[in-house]
């Protein structure tokens, strides 16, 4: 080895001991911060409605870098299984996501509900009859069946929602079409309807923001064929409560609304969800102060 060469490498050696020294007197929670929290999340609205009010809490009141990663649910799981990800905040629990949740739940740390309530059914206006149509098993009725044209509104072929239906109607033993559709398609279907004033069942979940422009109700499922209450948890890897102590904190302590998180999910469709984050944030500033204040903010 030259004596430049050895110079050069002593300088290296040298530098690299300076930044450990420094950053061996910095405290852990200056570290952390220094280091961005990677949320995965889906494209559902009310995913990206909590997901974008969670990212601007982070970052405007508890200096935390946020880094989002969009990808499948799946993937989810499976990353913060592996610590690629930090966190994600659209758990279904304890049925939709079962099967995920019970893959992983030795490897990462459950944060508690964001908010509760949600589930997934069959919808119809609200000013449908409710003495003609109320339950799941009303829909046998021959008037009922005439009225719908033997045909319910579904989504996407490959969700979830689909399958549960489908099995639904084999449960009900209902004689009915269910049609696929986008989300988007399944909304102007119902819009449609509501302004003929006909008759529509239609495959659908809480959070929704088509909750919010229509007066719609759940048809009531008493075998439970679309599963019961669901609640939406946030996730985190293993060990990121001890690396980001304030941002476990804030997210444990984060409580929102169907009624809020749907509003905000409403007024994104016309604009984007980052800005509806922040004018929410800017209007519940009394709420946004409960969820920092376990975090010490």
């Amino acid at each position: 080895m030259t004596d430049d060469k050895a110079l050069m490498n002593r300088r290296h050696f040298l530098a690299g001991t300076t930044t450990t020294l420094a950053l061996a007197g910095t405290p852990l929670s200056v570290l952390a911060q220094a280091k961005p929290i990677r949320i995965g999340w889906t494209a559902w609205s009310d995913a990206e409605a909590v997901t974008n009010i969670a990212k601007l809490i982070l970052e405007q009141r508890l200096a935390q870098k946020v880094e989002l990663v969009m990808t499948d649910v799946a993937l989810q799981y499976a990353g913060l299984e592996r610590g690629q990800i930090d966190l994600m905040l659209m758990a279904w629990l304890p049925g939709t996501h079962q099967s995920y949740y019970e893959k992983v739940k030795g490897s990462v740390e459950n944060l508690g509900a964001l908010y509760t309530d949600a589930k997934l059914g069959w919808a119809v206006p609200a000013d449908i009859p409710v003495a003609t149509l109320k339950t799941i098993d009303n829909l046998k009725k021959p008037e009922v069946m005439e009225k719908l044209g033997g045909k319910i509104q579904g989504i996407d072929a490959g969700a979830g929602l689909m399958k549960l239906s489908e099995a639904a109607i084999k449960t009900y033993g209902l004689d009915y079409k269910l049609l696929t559709a986008s989300d988007a398609a399944m909304v102007s279907a119902l819009d449609r309807a509501i302004q003929r004033k006909q008759w529509i069942v239609v495959t659908t979940w809480s959070p929704h923001w088509m909750f919010s422009q229509y007066k719609l109700r759940y048809l009531e499922d008493p075998k439970q064929a679309l599963g019961g209450a669901e609640s939406i948890h946030a996730l985190a890897r293993k060990g990121f409560s001890a690396d980001f102590p304030a941002a476990a904190a804030f997210i444990r302590n984060l409580k929102i609304s169907l009624a809020d998180l749907e509003g905000v999910m409403l007024k994104a469709r016309d604009s984007n969800a980052a800005k509806e984050a922040a004018a929410y944030i800017a209007s519940h500033g009394e709420q946004v102060n409960r969820w920092v204040a376990a975090a010490g903010k």
